[in-house]
């Protein structure tokens, strides 16, 4: 497993590479698996990331900070974060996970890259975890407008579309994959009266609408 390119990409050397490959070892290929790490690198990466927002944003009231953290912290953000470091790449996975094309799933790579977070915590502490987590999250970090509009992304759609006097969008499912318990929903956004067609992918098929929205609202904003 080339884990070194992978710990080259967090900035990151583990002293106890076993808290690292159990990090990478989803509960389809054995045990010990990545479960109880996930659940510890969730309650640190909260953490940091509360932190690093009440330090950025000194005038920020309390519901603002809560809710820039979940959008911060949410599977699909983490998916991204991952994706970039070509975690997939380096997830130990059981067959049939693997045949399922587990190594893209959004919440086997969110899973993942918080079970690093834990593997991190105990290989060196809290200030180790912070680091990295500082790190990797620092492009979102400096690309949050706190004067932004707090709507969704389908209400924002929404709201534009009717400041444009054009009709409602039309969400259609494309492709649900995966198992019951860890599905992947895929939705097109089509805007046809402006010729826009956008994708997104969730957890959820409402989370895959907002990420079809997210999409459609940049081209609709650069028409």
């Amino acid at each position: 497993m080339p884990v070194e390119r992978l710990q080259r990409a967090l900035e990151y050397s583990f002293v106890r590479a076993e808290l690292l490959q159990q990090a990478l070892t989803h509960r389809s290929y054995g045990s010990p698996h990545n479960e109880r790490l996930e659940f510890l690198g969730d309650s640190v990466l909260n953490c940091v990331i509360a932190s690093l927002l009440y330090e950025r944003f000194p005038a920020l009231r309390e519901g603002e900070l809560s809710r820039l953290r979940a959008s911060l912290v949410r599977q699909d953000t983490l998916a991204e974060i991952s994706a970039s470091l070509n975690f997939g790449d380096y997830l130990r996975l059981g067959e049939g996970e693997l045949k399922s094309g587990g190594f893209r799933r959004p919440s086997i790579l969110a899973d993942g890259l918080e079970a690093v977070i834990g593997a991190i915590y105990l290989d060196n502490g809290f200030d180790a975890a912070r680091k990295s987590i500082e790190r990797l999250f620092l492009p979102l970090l400096s690309r949050i407008d706190p004067k932004a509009s707090a709507k969704d992304a389908k209400t924002e759609l929404q709201e534009l579309l009717q400041a444009r006097r054009l009709p409602l969008p039309l969400y259609t499912l494309l492709a649900t994959r995966g198992e019951a318990h860890s599905q992947e929903f895929e939705v097109e956004c089509v805007i046809a009266s402006l010729g826009v067609r956008a994708t997104g992918i969730g957890s959820s098929r409402r989370n895959a609408e907002q990420a079809a929205a997210r999409a459609a609202v940049e081209q609709v904003a650069s028409q």
